[in-house]
């Protein structure tokens, strides 16, 4: 009876073997059958119940099955070893006597990109584009500024201090002041560069970002030279109109200071995530130089005054082309830069 059950199974695991398509296949029919609790085991199990000599008989032939059981489950999966890695070796496949392929061709950063045009810009309408360092003096960046250690605005800054009481720059606002002590009145410059805040990160907040602040130093400067020069930076950035609103905001290196709000671009001012539901963004900080900050770079204000504003650099990238998320910026992601 196990001698008819052993030829049967013998025949079926043939089959089996032939049958599998593909090494996983043939793994399953390898268990099934010459595994730890596979048909061959089963039977193995059954031999202690035989007489001594049908034991031995039936041993014999189980250890033949076996046998050629392995031999089949091998040589099948040397053909399927063999097979892998001709097709590897078809997909890797390189011709070398085949010209190396070029560099593969960049883009500048949205950013870099929208900076570029702001400079041509600015530098059209006589202004001067300065660089400062990106860790600042305490001075610079808020005592010169009119933001005395006292000043709440400095919890607002959120600030990373380094060693030596200096700080990575919140603004890029310490350039202008270096601007008015190097240079001095009558001054027309814009500070684009990077800063730095202990923000926490979300669709429109990041800890390193890009900003460009401009000034304007000269006798009888009003709100409407600065208004101008807002409405011309707009225009030239958009290449469209965009609906703006402007009103009263404190900032402590000017007075008055104002707020310019752009209609949110993404949502076309139904509300997002950018513009925290609002429908506007708050996009250019700005205002008449406070007396202050002119006195401390060494400038008199019953003599001279000016304007000056801040714009999210990054924030305004957002807008132009109607990115959601300001992280993407900075992921550095090739799927996403490749598209600018």
């Amino acid at each position: 009876m196990l001698e008819a059950k052993l030829e049967s199974l013998a025949e079926e695991a043939r089959r089996a073997v032939a049958a599998a398509a593909e090494a996983a296949e043939l793994e399953a029919v390898r268990v099934r059958y010459l595994g730890r609790k596979g048909e061959l085991s089963q039977i193995s199990r059954q031999m202690g119940k035989l007489a001594p000599e049908e034991r031995a008989r039936i041993g014999r032939l189980l250890n033949t099955v076996k046998r050629e059981l392995e031999e089949l489950l091998d040589e099948r999966k040397r053909r399927f070893d063999e097979e892998a890695l001709r097709a590897r070796l078809e997909s890797e496949w390189v011709d070398l006597t085949l010209p190396a392929p070029g560099p593969r061709p960049g883009s500048l950063h949205p950013v870099t990109q929208i900076q570029a045009e702001i400079e041509d810009l600015f530098v059209s309408l006589g202004f001067t584009v300065l660089s400062g360092p990106e860790v600042e003096t305490e001075y610079n960046n808020f005592d010169a500024l009119n933001i005395p250690p006292e000043h709440p605005a400095r919890d607002v800054q959120d600030t990373f201090w380094v060693e030596g009481g200096n700080l990575l720059r919140t603004h890029t606002s310490p350039v202008q002041v270096r601007g008015m002590e190097r240079l001095g009145p009558p001054l027309r410059m814009i500070a684009p560069g990077r800063v730095f805040r202990n923000e926490e990160v979300d669709a429109s907040h990041e800890h390193t970002f890009y900003q460009l602040e401009g000034m304007m130093v000269d006798r009888d400067v009003s709100i409407g030279h600065l208004i101008y020069f807002m409405k011309t930076l707009l225009s030239a950035i958009f290449h469209r109109d965009v609906t703006v609103r402007l009103r009263p905001g404190y900032f402590p290196f000017v007075e008055p200071g104002f707020e310019l709000d752009i209609h949110c671009l993404i949502c076309g001012g139904k509300g997002c995530s950018v513009c925290k539901q609002s429908g506007w963004l708050e996009l250019l900080p700005c205002g008449l130089v406070h007396p202050n900050v002119l006195r401390m770079s060494g400038i008199d204000p019953e003599e001279w005054n000016g304007f000056a504003f801040g714009l999210g650099l990054t924030r305004l990238v957002m807008m132009r082309y109607a990115i959601d998320d300001i992280r993407l910026l900075q992921s550095g992601d090739l799927r996403f830069l490749t598209q600018f």
